[in-house]
């Protein structure tokens, strides 16, 4: 790191357990946010903060004037735009020395597999199932450790499925696919604004605690938040070891 970014970073370089080393971690890692909205507006934020070097941002949709109210990476110059297009505009303006990369689309198949193979992290900050299924199935595939949130109505969670720990579980363990879940969207139930935040910052957190290699992360356990009693519960998770995604690893 130059002088200008140990001035930058000091506050992180004065934590014992980052220091310069997790620091240069965090700077020369490369991290894939999936999801440009509500979730991933706070984790690419507080990402680019906190100097990720190289921050891939997928999403193939455009900026709706009800997504201001919870999306904080958008503005309103910004209706009608890309998200990511956008978002590499705002997350510039926070740190320009993050290298944001836009991805225009829904990452699926080979594109999303070989962008996961790329990161050091993976944050997904989606609103499907399908979609979460399909990162959780990457992650599992190449090694790569996932930081899943999830935030409707008053209601958010966040765990890490990390299969470079043993006893670390998959999304596909807590959430089997193809069993009759209910998919519920905020243009159907709302969300409470500064929910995503909460659980998106989490989400940041949970990364650069991996980048750093620092603490206790999220592995085994599902945090989950009652933002209406601010009620915070943590149950702890299990691997299956017959679940059909990441049993035979």
């Amino acid at each position: 790191m130059n002088d200008d970014q140990l001035l930058r970073y000091s506050r992180h370089i004065l934590l014992p357990q980052i220091g310069i080393e997790g620091q240069d971690a965090i700077v020369n890692a490369r991290v894939l946010v999936v999801g440009a909205g509500g979730l991933g507006s706070p984790a690419a934020m507080y990402l680019a903060a906190a100097g990720v070097g190289t921050l891939v941002l997928a999403d193939g949709d455009t900026v709706d004037l009800t997504n201001l109210q919870r999306q904080i990476l958008h503005s309103q110059e910004g209706v009608g735009r890309l998200k990511v297009e956008s978002g590499r505009d705002t997350l510039a303006r926070l740190n320009p020395e993050v290298k944001v990369v836009p991805l225009a689309c829904r990452l699926e198949g080979e594109a999303l597999e070989e962008e996961v193979g790329l990161a050091d992290v993976v944050l997904d900050c989606s609103d499907n199932f399908v979609t979460r299924h399909a990162i959780n199935r990457a992650c599992v595939a190449r090694g790569k450790p996932l930081v899943s949130g999830a935030a409707i109505r008053f209601d958010g969670q966040v765990s890490v499925f990390d299969l470079r720990q043993a006893e670390s579980p998959c999304y596909h363990c807590l959430f089997p696919e193809g069993e009759d879940v209910e998919e519920i969207r905020c243009a159907v139930m709302g969300v409470f604004a500064p929910l995503t935040g909460i659980v998106g910052a989490v989400q940041a957190a949970e990364a650069l605690k991996l980048l750093a290699d620092c603490g206790e992360p999220l592995v085994g356990r599902l945090l989950l938040l009652d933002a209406l009693a601010m009620d915070w519960r943590t149950i702890r998770l299990g691997r299956d070891p017959s679940c059909q995604v990441c049993a035979q690893r």
